[in-house]
C-alpha cells in the first residue's frame, strides 16, 4: 500500500510522489538507512544518513537497530522532506542530510501551529 502524504512541503509539486510501507534498509558502508519511494509511478532510492537521524529522529548511536528505530520514529517527518529534495532535484534519487531538516521550506511544519 503506498501513502500519500499531503503535506505542504509538496502539496504543489508537479510530481506524483508516494512511499510504499516497506522496510527500510540499512547499509553499513555508507552509514545510511534506504527507503523507497515513487515518482510518478517509478521507484526511486532514497536515503538518509546516520548523522540526520542522530541529530534530528532520537539514534544515540549507528548501530543498524538504532538507526532503524529512530527511522520509523521519524517517518512522518523524513517523508516530507525527501518529497522536497525529489521534487527539487526533478525525481532523482536523493540522500537526506542532517543539514536538510534546518533548511528554510524543507520542513513541512514550519510556521504552522503545533
Amino acid at each position: 500500500m503506498n501513502a500519500i502524504l499531503p503535506s505542504p512541503a509538496y502539496k504543489d509539486s508537479l510530481m506524483r510522489i508516494t512511499f510504499p510501507d516497506d522496510k527500510p534498509a540499512f547499509d553499513g558502508t555508507n552509514l545510511t538507512v534506504r527507503f523507497m519511494a515513487s515518482v510518478n509511478g517509478e521507484a526511486v532510492v532514497c536515503a538518509i544518513t546516520a548523522e540526520a537521524l542522530e541529530d534530528h529522529f532520537g539514534a544515540d548511536s549507528a548501530l543498524e537497530s538504532t538507526l532503524l528505530a529512530a527511522f520509523d520514529k521519524g517517518r512522518n517527518r523524513i517523508r516530507p522532506v525527501c518529497a522536497e529534495a525529489l521534487d527539487r532535484n526533478g525525481g532523482d534519487g536523493v540522500v537526506l542530510h542532517s543539514g536538510l531538516f534546518r533548511v528554510e521550506g524543507m520542513e513541512p511544519d514550519r510556521g504552522t501551529p503545533a
